[in-house]
């Protein structure tokens, strides 16, 4: 069998597009920014300044200085986007290879993304502390036989964040933070693929896992009492993963051909600045600017051993920005509620450049929530957020091999969250 069909895979670029992509259930791209459940009700508005449990520690360590004692939390976010799509001319490998007329069902599904923190303030200028979350990660899942099954079918993606942090009071009004972190990815990618020219049409699939370091960093400043700002950035990842490729028949047949697969891609980095005032003993506001570096992801290169040759995909991602604004109403001891909207730009720059794995676009947040204190040690957070996302224009042409997927998407996305804080 000759090796040049098969440079339609382009496998591993979906892969690690995948990894957040379909969401609109998340932040753009494929960050995901449901660390916690305590913040979902604001749409995660104040989010490097509130440090109102320990799950600062991802958002701003610096934070760790205004919890006393030892404090741990723990929850869940519930995510599930939708995504269905609607053609308009796409075209199979060479323009030709008929794509049929499903339109591959809602792609989006649940995902769970989980998170647990703790963080001992050792005295009054040291604290210490561990977030293990989940920052990357989603299924998608279209029909086997859709229109734009060339592009792809099916991706999974798990990951693993581990970040030990520490805390220093500098002075009654200042406090700074720093992090690292150890993230791990888990991917399994497939697609249908042509095994000649003129065909038959077979199915191709990539696992694939890798690591990486990064680090974070914050400020946290009281300018008044009532008033605090938060600064927090986030360093870049670079991530090395590698796996295998393989090639399947038609139907029932089994691999025909198999390639040692690897890549480097760099996750972006990001600056979060953040506000909060209490206007009195009950209303607190909040707001929060931040800037993703996407445009770092200009392409994804691959390198494949044996029968299968390099391949790349174009992106062309741009930097994006967020802007949420929120507020907590203190209704009684026990309980705070919780409100919230959001902005938020898409990194994808185009139709043109719009992969089936990542049909993102720009969305409006609006979320609501609750805390109710048990008591003045334990509490539990709940929230729930929609997400409005603009119908998004789809005209990617992947090449002679992979075909033309042209339509668009319908999106929305709803996360549900709950988290359970105590301090000992």
């Amino acid at each position: 069998m000759k090796a040049a069909p098969v440079r339609s895979l382009g496998i591993v670029p979906a892969i690690i597009l995948s990894m957040g992509a379909a969401g609109g259930a998340h932040a753009a791209g494929f960050q995901l920014l449901e660390q916690s459940a305590s913040g979902l009700g604001n749409a995660y508005a104040g989010s490097a300044a509130i440090a109102q449990d320990a799950s600062t520690i991802f958002y701003n360590p610096a934070g760790m200085i205004k919890l006393d004692g030892i404090n741990v939390s723990g929850g869940v976010n519930a995510i599930r986007p939708s995504f269905k799509f609607g053609n308009d001319g796409s075209t199979g490998p060479g323009g030709l290879w008929p794509v049929g007329t499903n339109t591959g069902g809602d792609a989006g599904s649940w995902g769970l993304v989980p998170n647990l923190y703790g963080s001992w303030r050792i005295n009054p200028d040291w604290a210490v502390g561990l977030g293990i979350g989940a920052p990357f990660g989603l299924m998608t899942e279209y029909d086997d036989d859709w229109i734009g099954r060339f592009h792809s079918t099916k991706f999974s993606i798990e990951s693993i964040n581990i970040n030990p942090s520490v805390a220093y009071r500098v002075s009654d009004r200042l406090s700074i933070g720093a992090g690292l972190n150890w993230m791990h990815l888990d991917a399994d990618y497939r697609r249908a693929a042509m095994l000649g020219p003129m065909g038959p049409e077979g199915r191709a699939g990539v696992k694939m896992n890798g690591d990486g370091w990064g680090w974070n960093v914050g400020m946290l400043y009281d300018i008044t009492p009532d008033t605090r700002i938060g600064l927090s950035y986030r360093s870049a990842v670079k991530m090395d993963v590698d796996g295998d490729t393989k090639v399947y028949g038609p139907g029932p047949v089994g691999v025909l051909m198999r390639a040692d697969a690897e890549t480097s891609v760099k996750l972006p980095d990001t600056a979060t600045l953040s506000f909060t005032h209490n206007l009195n003993d009950r209303w607190q506001l909040l707001a929060d600017v931040s800037w993703t570096g996407w445009s770092k992801i200009e392409s994804l290169d691959i390198y494949n051993s044996g029968p299968v040759p390099d391949d790349s995909l174009d992106l062309k991602f741009r930097d994006t920005w967020r802007i949420a604004l929120g507020a907590n109403y203190r209704a009684s001891e026990k309980w705070t509620l919780r409100g919230g909207i959001a902005w938020d730009q898409s990194p994808v720059r185009d139709a043109e450049h719009r992969p089936t794995s990542l049909p993102d676009n720009d969305r409006y947040w609006v979320s609501v929530g609750a805390r109710y204190n048990f008591s003045e040690r334990a509490s539990i957070d709940v929230g729930y957020a929609h997400l409005f996302v603009k119908d998004t224009d789809i005209n990617n042409n992947a090449g002679p091999s992979k075909g033309t997927v042209r339509g668009d998407y319908s999106s929305n996305a709803n996360i549900v969250g709950v988290q359970v804080s105590y301090r000992f």
